[in-house]
């Protein structure tokens, strides 16, 4: 007979379980090369082979920035900055300060030149923001909410298979709920240091940093102390409504209350995943209209495979 889990274990498991539940942040791609399918069936030097090989036959700068995450993401540091130095140039957005991808670079004295180069080129393509300093600590604070979640997926995937979590999940586990935590310190100083963000100073992309921390605590009074903030931001066009709703969704989910809005999810005894119990399931686009999102069917379809079929109603 096997012993019970211990508590580290059973809070590591849970964390799994709770990523996969909550998803993460991507920057969406229309199309996928084989180097895609390779990198997400964990294959990652297989991957970088093939995007080596499709970015010498056309030098397309996407591919030379997935290139260059798959070197990240084997720590090979050097290959990738060399291939973010010739890739960036092209890339005006704000989203490589925030790809938990490279992770692994963060503490290379490298990595200030290609935050403050990326910050330059938006502002001259996109216009100045108000805040550029607070903006880069907050994609670095994203960048870390979303650390290591390429091997965490790769476990998602096993336990999908499996029904069980992989041996090697447990340190990495663990060493995600210690960046979660410190994240969770450093937002709190960023907060007092230059105040709630909003889209019109940072930036869209930033300011959604610190609901995504409130949101992955593991304490839902954090979230409760900030969800009135977070409505109002989300309803004065200064913060993410779909961060809200989930936040909000949570709260009601860990009480063992129905949801608003459909944005948390459990799993069935096949492993797939089904929105938790929703509070007059047939308003509930409704409800999501009023604060700008897209129908729950549309949304689950997308998000979990889910066909969404009751019938809504409007009062």
């Amino acid at each position: 007979m096997k012993a019970p889990l211990n508590n580290t274990k059973m809070n590591v498991v849970y964390a799994l379980l709770l990523a996969m539940a909550i998803g993460n942040l991507s920057n969406a791609q229309t199309t996928t090369s084989k180097g895609d399918s390779l990198r997400k069936d964990g294959k990652l030097e297989a991957a970088i082979k093939a995007y080596t090989k499709d970015y010498q036959a056309a030098k397309e700068w996407k591919v030379g920035y997935n290139l260059a995450c798959a070197y990240a993401l084997t720590f090979q540091k050097d290959s990738a900055f060399h291939y973010l130095d010739i890739v960036l140039e092209h890339d005006t957005s704000l989203w490589p300060l925030a790809d938990a991808d490279l992770y692994a670079l963060i503490d290379d004295p490298r990595w200030s030149s290609i935050e403050n180069d990326q910050i330059q080129r938006y502002q001259e393509n996109h216009g100045v923001l108000k805040q550029p300093e607070y903006s880069k600590q907050l994609l670095q604070i994203i960048l870390k909410d979303q650390a290591l979640d390429y091997y965490i997926d790769q476990a998602k995937s096993h336990f999908m298979k499996e029904g069980s979590a992989p041996q090697w999940y447990y340190p990495i586990g663990a060493y995600k709920q210690e960046i979660v935590k410190e994240n969770y310190e450093g937002m709190l100083q960023l907060l007092d240091a230059y105040g709630w963000p909003k889209y019109t100073t940072v930036g869209e992309l930033a300011a959604d940093a610190p609901l995504l921390v409130i949101n992955h605590h593991e304490d839902d009074a954090v979230r409760k102390k900030y969800l009135e903030k977070i409505k109002q931001s989300c309803l004065d066009g200064e913060g993410s409504c779909m961060e809200y709703a989930k936040i909000h969704d949570r709260i009601l989910v860990n009480e063992n209350q129905p949801q608003l809005y459909g944005m948390q999810f459990r799993y069935t005894e096949t492993r797939t995943l089904e929105p938790f119990p929703i509070v007059a399931p047939e308003y509930v686009d409704q409800r999501r209209e009023a604060i700008g999102l897209e129908s729950l069917s549309v949304y689950l379809k997308r998000k979990i495979n889910y066909d969404w079929t009751i019938v809504q109603k409007k009062r």
